[in-house]
This record gives C-alpha cells, sequence and structure tokens, in this order.
C-alpha cells in the first residue's frame, strides 16, 4: 500500500468504518494538539469544513476554540467547481449563511472573495499523509493547485485522524507537502 490510490481506498474505507465513538474521541485528542500550536502570528486562515458523511476531520470545535483565543484571525472558506477544479475564496464571518454542495460540502452561499495570496494559514483535509509531509486527498488536485497559488510563506497544517504511512511512491511535482500535520497522537512537523 504504497500508491495514492491504494492508500486512498484504505483509509477512505477506515474512516469510512470507524463508528462514532471513536471518531468522536480521536477528534477530541486531535483538537487537543491543536491547541497546542500558536496562532498569534496569523491573520487570515483557510478552513475547510466536514462533510460529515465521510466522517472527516470534525473542524467545528477547532474554529470555535480558535474565534475564543484568536480573536484577530479572520476565516475563509471555499466555494468549489468540482467541473474546472477551481475554488473560490469567501470571507466567512459568523453571520455568513452555509449551504452544502452536491458533495455534502458546506460552502458559503455569498461573501466577499478573498484571494489566495493574503492567505497566511490553511488547515488541509487530507485521507493519509506520509513521514515526508506528502498528503492524499480524494485525488482531485484541489488543494495542490490553491496552495501553489498562496503566498510562499502560507503556514499549512494538514489534520489526520490517522498517523502517517512511511512513503508515498507516486508523488508528482506539483504535489505540495505540508509543512505540520496534526493527529490524535502527536503534532508532525516537516519544514
Amino acid at each position: 500500500m504504497t500508491t495514492k490510490k491504494d492508500i486512498r481506498k484504505h483509509f477512505l474505507e477506515q474512516r469510512l468504518n470507524m463508528d462514532d465513538d471513536t471518531a468522536g474521541a480521536l477528534n477530541e485528542r486531535l483538537l487537543a494538539n491543536c491547541r497546542q500550536l500558536d496562532y498569534s502570528r496569523n491573520h487570515i486562515a483557510h478552513v475547510f469544513l466536514p462533510i460529515s458523511e465521510k466522517k472527516e476531520v470534525d473542524t467545528w470545535p477547532l474554529v470555535k476554540w480558535l474565534r475564543e483565543q484568536y480573536p484577530q484571525l479572520e476565516w475563509v472558506l471555499s466555494r468549489s467547481d468540482m467541473k474546472t477544479g477551481d475554488m473560490t475564496h469567501l470571507l466567512w464571518k459568523t453571520n455568513t449563511i452555509l449551504v452544502k454542495n452536491k458533495f455534502g460540502i458546506p460552502e458559503p452561499a455569498e461573501g466577499i472573495e478573498v484571494q489566495p495570496e493574503n492567505i497566511d494559514l490553511v488547515f488541509v483535509p487530507l485521507l493519509a499523509f506520509d513521514l515526508a509531509g506528502q498528503r492524499v486527498g480524494y485525488g482531485k488536485g484541489m488543494y495542490d493547485r490553491f496552495l501553489q497559488q498562496c503566498a510562499p510563506g502560507v503556514r499549512t497544517i494538514g489534520l489526520s485522524l490517522f498517523e502517517p504511512v512511511p512513503e508515498i511512491n507516486d508523488v508528482d511535482a506539483w504535489d505540495v507537502p505540508l509543512q505540520t500535520v496534526v493527529t490524535p497522537e502527536r503534532i508532525y512537523h516537516f519544514k
């Protein structure tokens, strides 16, 4: 199990077969580890909201905690065009109306557009990652394209319910490695 396709299949099945109690406990421990990081130098944070049907990392408690602890942070969510693979990034205020797209992703109905180069912190979704900070997502490359549009110093934090695989063998030249990945067990730093 060293190719993206095999890793993707394995970890998606593992996540989908996880019972709610286990998922809840893993998410609580992941949040506790996220609280160990310092966000005081960040100003504009991009986050994904979970597709609950796919048992993605629950980012709602993380955002709630960060809004309380780091009120200087402004928040950005994306609207995704699955046909083109493009993402539009919109400012997320507490009163922003969210709607689920046809893939179950909560997205802003409308908002002020934010350019990727202005975002200085990105919480990145993933199915799996390796010991070099490479990630496996759903395979559309949307986050890699988005991260390439960000400023060179953007801080990237992947959120994973599982520990890393040793190596992803079929990494592409356009894949953007992560700087940090937080799991329920520990925090991994790569750069």
